[in-house]
C-alpha cells in the first residue's frame, strides 16, 4: 500500500479580534497551508526536489517547519533544553535530506511540535523577552511577538515555496 499524505479537515481561518487571536489565527492559517499543500501525494512524491539543483521537497519543508517550530518556542523562547531533532553538525540542510525519511513519521513530527509549541506560548505574555546570543557573544532581546511575527513570516514564505513545487508535480494549483 502507497501511504498519501493526510487530508486536513480544513484550514483554520484567521479570527478577526484582539492581537493574540491575530497571530495564532495567522500562525495556524500558515501550518494548515503548509500541510494541504501535501494533501494526497505519495512519499515519492513529496521527496521530489523542486527543480535542480535546489534540494528542496515538500518534505523537506515539513522537516524544516519541525525544526523551526522546536528552535523557536521551544528551545529559544521557553528556553527548554532539547536535542535538536537533525544532526546539523554533519549536514547544515540535514532536515532537507529526505531520501530516507519517513513521512508518516514527519507529519506527526510537525504536528507534535506544533502542540508543543502552542503549549510553549499559551498564557505568556507577548512582551515576553528571551536571549539571543551572535557568534561573537554579544546579545539581544526579542519578543514571543517577534517569534509569531517570524513564524508567519517562515511559512508564508515555504508556503510560496510549497505552491511551486506543488504545481510542477501534479499542476495543482491554489490556496
Amino acid at each position: 500500500m502507497t501511504w498519501t499524505a493526510p487530508k486536513i479537515d480544513r484550514r483554520t481561518e484567521p479570527e478577526l479580534g484582539a492581537e493574540r487571536a491575530l497571530l495564532t489565527g495567522w500562525l495556524n492559517y500558515h501550518r494548515d497551508t503548509l500541510l494541504h499543500k501535501c494533501v494526497d501525494l505519495t512519499a515519492d512524491q513529496l521527496r521530489i526536489a523542486s527543480v535542480e539543483p535546489s534540494t528542496l521537497s515538500l518534505l523537506g519543508l515539513v522537516r524544516h517547519m519541525t525544526y523551526v517550530e522546536r528552535a523557536w518556542f521551544r528551545q529559544r523562547f521557553a528556553g527548554q533544553d532539547l536535542p535538536d531533532l537533525f544532526d546539523f553538525t554533519a549536514d547544515p540542510d540535514a532536515e532537507f535530506r529526505v531520501e530516507t525519511a519517513d513521512p508518516e513519521a514527519d507529519f506527526a513530527a510537525l504536528r507534535a511540535e506544533i502542540a508543543a509549541a502552542d503549549d510553549a506560548a499559551a498564557g505568556r505574555d507577548l512582551d515576553e523577552e528571551f536571549t539571543m546570543r551572535r557568534r561573537d557573544g554579544s546579545s539581544y532581546q526579542l519578543s514571543l511577538r517577534w517569534v509569531y511575527l517570524h513564524m508567519i513570516e517562515e511559512y508564508a514564505r515555504h508556503n510560496g515555496h510549497a505552491d511551486l513545487i506543488r504545481e510542477r508535480l501534479d499542476g495543482v494549483t491554489g490556496d
